[in-house]
């Protein structure tokens, strides 16, 4: 902590030892008890225990002190359990009923009800009390805690040996259970590691060991939700959940699955069409760059030269060059679906056409040096390669059959 104790400790008059007794108070509501508290600031601990528990008025040398008491968390309306549902999860206990019919009565998860008699029941006679169970439920909220870690010099050294040693948190603590199995105190899940590492405030494993795991960093990456994403791009996206019927059996030709394969430190690309009846497959040559500009105007160009019956819609992941899909869908009124994040499968073809295509394109390489002629040919090769999805035909067969159909 950033406190310093005065070297000079003559009396500061009606100040005396503020300073000190704010850090004290700090001290005591992480959870320190009165000597550590009273050794870390620099007092006798009679003095820290006068502020604990405050001090009675003394003639008119000294003034009546408060104690110092850790606020609890009130007891309103939040995602949390309040006093009437407790009182109503105690009448229900005693009538017998089931917990998952007191869940449903509360609009709570049967998880959730489940837990709280098992964490708040009478630890000796097991019986539910309500206002028991929301003294106990206020004493645990208030925050910060001194984490598991922290308080354990043991479990501390233990997993501070093996991060020098290179282990990852999961391996440290699988390692605790086996070498302390009747030991439930050694025993912690690999976040309480990462939160030791990582949080602010916690400090209990030293900063620089996290350049020990194997990702080296020493700050944690945050994961959004992705439900919490912002806008993608200026026109919004229609979802592939909203992408006809006839498109997902693969009966009618026309539905397409698009991508990039990207070259050597992403300076190039090459753009791949794959028709999902057919799996007959179209490439994008792409030689000023892939921004979403020159992508839109190499696929109204690939389009254009299709009928427009063999045109009926475009599935592409949430890529950056993809920001110009409504000019593209004006220009050729074919509509773009957008899969789900980090859903690859849902172009499964156009994916595994990716894969075959670095056979002629490999990774690490750069791929504008490949001209448009070179792109018709390897296509062309591609679509007079037998498959075993289409029962041993090529794309361009199956294609010329569909169209004929």
């Amino acid at each position: 902590m950033d406190f310093e104790i005065r070297e000079d400790r003559t009396p500061q008059g009606p100040r005396k030892l503020a300073r000190e007794r704010e850090a004290y108070s700090r001290l005591m509501q992480q959870g320190y008890s009165n000597p550590q508290a009273c050794r870390i600031v620099g007092i006798d601990s009679r003095t820290g225990r006068k502020w604990r528990n405050g001090s009675k008025p003394s003639g008119t040398q000294r003034k009546a002190s408060a104690p110092l008491t850790a606020v609890s968390a009130p007891s309103g309306p939040s995602r949390h359990l309040h006093e009437d549902e407790r009182i109503h999860i105690a009448d229900r206990l005693r009538e017998k009923a089931t917990v998952r019919t007191i869940a449903a009565e509360l609009g709570r998860s049967p998880s959730t009800v489940s837990r709280e008699i098992r964490r708040n029941s009478h630890p000796d006679s097991g019986a539910y009390r309500p206002h028991a169970a929301q003294a106990r439920a206020d004493a645990r909220r208030p925050r910060p805690k001194p984490g598991k870690i922290g308080r354990n010099p043991e479990l501390r050294d233990f997993i501070q040996d093996r991060l020098d040693r290179k282990w990852s948190p999961e391996q440290i603590c699988q390692a605790l259970r086996d070498t302390f199995p009747e030991r439930p105190e050694m025993h912690v899940v690999h976040e309480t590691v990462y939160q030791a590492l990582y949080v602010q405030g916690r400090g209990e494993l030293r900063r620089e060991v996290a350049k020990a795991l194997r990702s080296g960093r020493t700050w944690r990456r945050p994961h959004r939700q992705a439900a919490c994403r912002r806008p993608r791009f200026t026109t919004p996206m229609v979802m592939i959940s909203e992408r006809p019927a006839e498109a997902e059996d693969r009966a009618l030709p026309g539905h397409w699955e698009g991508d990039l394969i990207i070259g050597k430190d992403g300076a190039s690309a090459i753009g791949t069409l794959v028709e999902r009846a057919s799996r007959y497959v179209m490439l994008l040559h792409l030689p000023a760059g892939r921004t979403a500009e020159n992508v839109r105007d190499a696929l109204v160009e690939t389009v254009q030269t299709l009928p427009g019956h063999l045109v009926r819609s475009l599935t592409w992941d949430q890529g950056a060059e993809m920001a110009s899909h409504g000019s593209f869908t004006l220009a050729t009124g074919v509509p773009v679906y957008f899969c789900d994040p980090a859903s690859p499968w849902q172009r499964g073809s156009n994916e595994n056409t990716n894969g075959l295509l670095r056979q002629y394109f490999p990774k690490s390489t750069d791929l504008s040096v490949h001209g448009p002629e070179h792109l018709a040919a390897v296509a062309a090769e591609l679509n007079g390669r037998p498959r075993k999805t289409l029962g041993w035909e090529t794309p361009a067969e199956r294609l010329a059959k569909l169209l004929a159909a």
